[in-house]
C-alpha cells in the first residue's frame, strides 16, 4: 500500500498533529485517524509507511471491515471483537422461535406486481372476507405523562426528537394507566436500542423500590441512556441477544427474585414483536407456572416445620406478593413494520387456519401491509421485491421505522395488475395490518389474558400508531377494539 502523492503543502496541506500523514486520494485529503507516538502512519495505513513496508496487511477473516498484519492473524483472531463468545445461560437456541413446518412455506412466491388481476383480486377477496366483523377503527388512547412534559416543551428540540418524545409520553401514560408503573417489578424493554423508552419510566417511578429494567437489543448501540440511571432502587442490565434465543427464567434477577415482569417496547419491529410475545407468555409465564401448581404449603409440607411455613406465608404477605400472582404483570407494546412478520415465527397461525388462510396469503398480506404507510409516496422505487435498509429485525438506533426507511417495490400502483387507487391500497394495508395484529390478539387471549388494539399517537406523529396492550385476565379487564 503506498501513500498518493499529498497536494501542495500550504497550511491545509499538511496532516494535522499527530493524525495520519496517508493521503487519502478519493477524499482529496489526509487521513484523520491518530497515529501512534513516533509513527507517522495509523495502524490502517501503516503498510505505507518505508520501514513497514515489508509486512503485508490482510482483511480480518471474521470482519472485512478493518485489517490485520498478516504475520499477526492468530494473534489478532483470538482478541478480534468478531469472534464468536460465550453464549450466557439466557441463550436456549430458537427456543422462541415457534414450530418450523416448512411443508407449509413455498420454496419461492413472485412479488405483487408480478401477480395477475385475477390473482390479486382473489387475494384481495380473501382479505376482505377475513375481516369481515373486526372493528377496523380502533379507540383513541392517545396520552402523556408528566414525567415528559419538560422535555417535550424544550425549544432546543428538532421535529425528530419532538416526534419521539410525544409517543415515549402516550407508551408512558398508557402503562401507568393499566397500574403497570410500580414499584417491586421488572421491566423488561425488548428491541431497546438505547433504552429511552425504559429511561422515561425510571424517571415517572421517581424512587419506587425494588424496580429492575432489563433492556434486549440484538447489535451494539451507541450513545445508549443506561448510564444515567445509578440509582439506589433501580437496576439496569442491558442483554445483547436476539429474542429468538432469550430464556427469561434463566436471568438471575427473575429467576431468584419472582418480579413481576412488564414486557414493553416502542416500535417493535415486525417479527421481533411475535418473537417477544412468545417469549414473555409461552416460555416464560409458561415454565413458571408449572413450578409452581401446588400450593406453596403443600410444595414445601416434606421439609418444613409447621412454623416454617406459616412464616413463609407471612413473608409472602408482607412483600405484598397477590394471592393471584402471575409472572407477566402486563404487556404494552407500540407495533411497527407488518411487513416484516415471518410465518414461521407468528403467533397467530391458529387464526390464519381458522380462517382458511396459510402461509401463501400471510407472504402477500405482509407484504401489502406495507401500503398501509408506503401506498402514498410517489418516491421512485428500485426494481427488486423488496429493498430493506439494513439493520436488526428488532430495533436499531434509529428508533423509528415509519419514515420510508424499508421500501417496497409491491407498493407501485403502476406495477400492479389493475387499477387500485392509493386510497384504496392504504385502506388494504390497513386490514392486512389489523389482520396480523387480530392473530397476536387471539393468541394472547389464548395464553389467559386480556388484549387490547389501540391508537396511542395521531398517524401526523407517527403512522406506526397502534399500541398492544395485554393484562392477565384476573386483573382489571380491558376490551379489544
Amino acid at each position: 500500500m503506498m501513500a498518493a502523492s499529498p497536494p501542495n503543502r500550504g497550511g491545509a496541506g499538511f496532516p494535522a498533529e499527530g493524525r495520519c500523514g496517508y493521503f487519502v486520494e478519493k477524499k482529496k485529503r489526509f487521513c484523520r485517524m491518530v497515529a501512534a507516538a513516533g509513527k507517522r502512519f495509523c495502524g490502517e495505513h501503516a503498510g505505507a509507511a518505508e520501514e513497514e513496508n515489508a509486512r503485508k496487511r490482510i482483511l480480518c477473516p471474521l470482519d472485512p471491515k478493518h485489517t490485520v498484519y498478516e504475520d499477526q492473524l492468530t494473534k489478532h483472531l483470538k482478541k478480534c471483537n468478531a469472534r464468536e463468545k460465550p453464549k450466557p445461560d439466557f441463550f436456549i437456541q430458537d427456543i422462541n422461535a415457534g414450530v418450523k413446518d416448512e411443508t407449509e412455506i413455498p420454496e419461492q412466491l413472485v412479488p405483487i406486481s408480478s401477480l395477475s388481476e385475477e390473482q390479486l383480486g382473489n387475494l384481495i377477496n380473501k382479505l376482505r372476507k377475513a375481516s369481515e366483523g373486526l372493528n377496523s377503527t380502533l379507540n383513541d388512547h392517545i396520552m402523556s405523562h408528566p414525567a415528559l412534559h419538560d422535555a417535550i416543551n424544550d425549544p432546543r428540540n428538532g421535529d425528530s426528537a419532538t416526534k419521539h418524545l410525544k409517543q415515549q409520553a402516550s407508551i408512558l401514560g398508557n402503562i401507568e394507566k393499566l397500574k403497570l408503573l410500580g414499584p417491586r417489578r421488572c421491566f423488561v424493554e425488548f428491541g431497546a436500542g438505547k433504552g429511552k423508552l425504559s429511561h422515561w419510566v425510571d424517571i415517572a417511578l421517581k424512587d419506587a423500590e425494588k424496580v429492575h429494567f432489563i433492556l434486549v437489543e440484538k447489535v451494539t448501540t451507541r450513545f445508549k441512556v443506561d448510564g444515567k440511571h445509578k440509582k439506589k432502587n433501580s437496576v439496569f442490565e442491558r442483554l445483547q441477544i436476539d429474542i429468538q434465543h432469550l430464556c427469561l427464567n434463566k436471568i438471575p434477577v427473575l429467576r431468584e427474585g419472582k418480579l413481576p415482569v412488564v414486557g414493553i417496547g416502542k416500535h417493535l419491529c415486525g417479527v421481533a414483536t411475535d418473537l417477544a410475545l412468545r417469549c414473555l407468555v409461552e416460555t416464560y409465564a409458561a415454565c413458571y407456572e408449572e413450578r409452581n401448581e401446588e400450593p406453596l404449603a403443600k410444595r414445601i409440607k416434606n421439609d418444613k416445620t409447621e412454623n416454617e411455613i406459616n412464616t413463609l406465608a407471612k413473608e409472602e404477605n408482607e412483600n405484598n406478593v397477590p394471592e393471584k400472582w402471575t409472572p407477566v404483570a402486563g404487556i404494552v407494546i407500540a407495533l411497527c413494520c407488518h411487513h416484516r412478520c415471518d410465518w414461521r415465527h407468528y403467533v397467530g397461525k391458529e387464526y390464519f387456519r381458522t380462517l382458511g388462510l396459510g402461509a401463501v396469503e400471510f407472504h402477500y398480506f405482509q407484504r401489502m401491509s406495507s401500503w398501509a404507510t408506503c401506498g402514498m409516496r410517489t418516491a421512485p422505487l428500485v426494481d427488486e421485491d423488496i429493498t430493506i435498509k439494513s439493520k436488526d429485525h428488532q430495533n436499531d438506533e434509529s428508533e423509528e421505522h415509519d419514515d420510508g426507511e424499508y421500501r417496497i417495490t409491491d407498493d407501485s400502483t403502476d406495477n400492479l395488475p389493475g387499477i387500485l387507487t392509493v386510497e384504496e391500497k392504504k385502506k388494504i394495508g390497513h386490514l392486512c395490518k389489523l389482520l396480523i395484529d387480530q392473530g397476536r390478539v387471539q393468541y394472547l387471549q389464548q395464553k389467559g389474558f386480556s388484549p387490547a388494539l389501540q391508537n396511542y399517537i395521531d398517524p401526523l406523529v407517527s403512522l406506526e400508531n397502534v399500541l398492544l396492550t395485554a393484562l392477565p385476565i384476573h386483573s382489571s379487564p380491558q376490551t379489544t377494539g
